[in-house]
């Protein structure tokens, strides 16, 4: 219970705030969009660009770690897209967006900030590993899927561009690609330049959550609970489940299982959302699935920690 109280319920008042101040009208929707494009658009990448331009690659880049996560994620994915292609009759674009909510954890906004209040600064390390192939990995598999249901029967010599195009589009994507270019180049960032990103990184992760908590008020759960409840179990039980087999049997330590599975055990991230909007599939169970399973990973999140080494 202590645990819950120094390390978790923090991160769930920062959220709460922005969902509160949102809810009484205090900031409008216009203002929480502002300040999630500056979130995710600008302050997130800096954050991720700096973390991958620090990470000593050689000695942090374990397959183990990521086998063990993108497996779990990976089946996740298959186990949420077939559950609503035959257990509730979904058309197979809406079924590969709710198979992407249950792919997607948000391992930034709550990963990281549960990761570093649970253990310390220096286990963000092995988050890192994880969050470098985050976004490639989980948009390039929802995109390659969707485009691949709509290419069928016709020529797929366009599938590899459209694929390309839509992840480099994405600011995650794009600076994770310049933490790795700067860190393999050796190429310096001079020091007042270093430093005014130092500033820029620390705003990433509690605006974040703010502006998440006031992104939430609008995402209000409206039907399909029986989908909606299946995507929460997937992402909040069986993800971390796959991890936690694979980080056993794959020897993981300590610090790499830590955040492995805290990682997978996250709530969907608003990225969910933005995928089913993107193609007009899946919209509703993907709000709903990202506002409740947030909720619910208050507790989820809780019985993880406090089952973990």
């Amino acid at each position: 219970m202590q645990a819950l109280l120094d390390v978790i319920l923090p991160v769930f008042l920062v959220i709460g705030a922005g969902y509160f101040t949102v809810w009484r009208s205090w900031l409008t929707q216009a203002h929480i969009s502002g300040l999630m494009q500056f979130a995710v658009g600008i302050a997130i990448p800096a954050l991720l660009f700096r973390a991958i331009w620090k990470l000593d690659l050689s000695a942090s880049f374990d397959w183990r770690i990521l086998v063990a996560f993108y497996g779990g994620a990976a089946l996740s994915f298959f186990a949420g897209m077939l559950g609503a292609r035959f257990f509730f009759g979904r058309d197979m674009e809406s079924a590969i967006a709710v198979g992407f909510v249950c792919l997607f954890s948000n391992s930034l906004m709550l990963g990281l900030a549960i990761t570093e209040r649970a253990f310390g600064a220096p286990a963000l390390e092995h988050n890192y590993v994880i969050v470098a192939i985050h976004a490639p990995f989980c948009y390039g598999l929802g995109i390659a899927a969707m485009e691949l249901q709509r290419a069928r029967g016709g020529p797929l010599r366009h599938f590899p561009g459209k694929v390309a195009r839509a992840m480099f589009k994405n600011n995650l994507v794009i600076g994770i690609s310049l933490g790795f270019f700067f860190n393999l180049t050796g190429i310096p960032i001079p020091g007042p330049a270093s430093d005014a990103l130092d500033l820029l990184v620390r705003t990433a992760l509690p605006v974040a959550l703010f502006g998440m908590g006031g992104v939430l008020v609008q995402y209000r759960p409206r039907g399909d609970l029986r989908v909606i409840a299946y995507a929460c179990v997937i992402s909040l039980i069986l993800h971390p489940s796959l991890v936690w087999i694979f980080g056993k049997g794959l020897d993981l330590s300590l610090g790499q299982f830590r955040s492995a599975i805290l990682t997978s055990a996250m709530a969907p991230g608003i990225n969910a959302y933005l995928f089913a909007n993107m193609y007009g599939r899946g919209e509703r169970v993907a709000a709903s699935s990202v506002l409740i399973a947030t909720a619910v990973s208050l507790l989820t999140a809780w019985f993880w920690l406090s089952h973990l080494p």
